[in-house]
């Protein structure tokens, strides 16, 4: 077997082994699952490009997120606009996503809260792969610079400004940023958020200042406002998952003359001390084809992934 065919196996290798960790990363720096999908293939196109070029003065792992941090800054250099993120994101931007955990064990080590994706947004885009790489992942200032092709002093400039923003927009405390696994209490709330129809009783679930975001659409909030929007006599079929380390709920939506339903939202709970405080609710077909499940469909699937 050539040299080439043996760096074809091992980069065949490395892809199964490293794909998962990578996508999340990708996750990061993009907000969504759609743009991750696409990062994360051309990260390893370019990698098949240069597979003979590695030398292994670093890990695997380690050269495979360099190339994804460096894809993605070049895409976004590319990009013809951006916008700047003004007010609380995750009411009016329609470029997050949900992240689907696709494991237990899996989720524990890569699954990090909406609130730091949010916050993530807020920074330029050589902070936010600085930070990533630095704060999120712990490489040193050296391996950093390597990432970013700049020198050291230019990395502790970026993270240095990258964590004064995200001390405005994100939970200081690191440990934070991940969510331990699903409670016991966390499914039964979600259980019944799931079957609720009747508002007087999916209130006995909301927080008194809890809100939906749903962007395109306006915020709402409040107790009985929010529990008569979401128990409207429409013919719902839901599925219980779990994204970014939350409960969530899969929902499909079929219009009066329709023989199908359609894939519309996934609304992701945040529950503090037994109660749901705020939903995330995320608009569109996509979303939910993220988490394996069809566009359509006129029969439930036996589960949700």
């Amino acid at each position: 077997m050539s040299v080439t065919d043996d760096r074809g196996a091992w980069l065949l290798a490395a892809h199964d082994e490293h794909r998962r960790g990578l996508h999340a990363h990708c996750y990061r720096l993009t907000g969504n699952v759609a743009d991750a999908d696409d990062l994360v293939q051309e990260t390893f196109l370019r990698a098949w490009r240069s597979r003979d070029a590695f030398e292994g003065r670093a890990s695997t792992r380690t050269w495979l997120f360099r190339i994804a941090t460096n894809v993605f800054l070049d895409n976004r250099k590319a990009a013809s606009q951006r916008t700047t993120p003004v007010g609380d994101i995750l009411e009016w931007s329609t470029g997050l996503g949900p992240y689907p955990d696709p494991s237990a064990d899996f989720a524990s080590r890569e699954t990090v809260e909406l609130a730091l994706i949010a916050a993530l947004m807020y920074l330029p885009d050589r902070q936010r792969a600085a930070f990533i790489l630095r704060d999120a992942y712990g490489w040193t200032p050296t391996e950093v610079a390597a990432a970013l092709g700049v020198a050291v002093p230019a990395v502790n400039s970026l993270v240095q400004r990258a964590r004064d923003t995200m001390r405005r927009r994100a939970p200081t405390d690191p440990a934070r940023w991940r969510r331990p696994p699903l409670t016991s209490e966390d499914e039964e709330i979600l259980r019944r958020y799931q079957t609720a129809t009747d508002p007087a009783h999916l209130i006995e679930l909301l927080a008194e200042d809890v809100r939906i975001t749903m962007p395109p659409d306006a915020p709402i909030s409040g107790r009985e406002e929010v529990a008569e929007f979401l128990t409207r006599p429409l013919d719902w079929r839901t599925f219980p998952t779990v994204a970014n380390g939350r409960p969530a709920l899969i929902n499909y939506l079929r219009q009066p003359g329709q023989e199908y339903y359609a894939a519309l939202t996934v609304d992701v709970l945040r529950i503090v001390d037994g109660q749901i405080v705020e939903i995330n609710s995320f608009i569109g077909a996509h979303h939910v084809m993220a988490f394996g499940m069809p566009a359509l469909l006129d029969t439930p699937p036996s589960d949700a992934t």
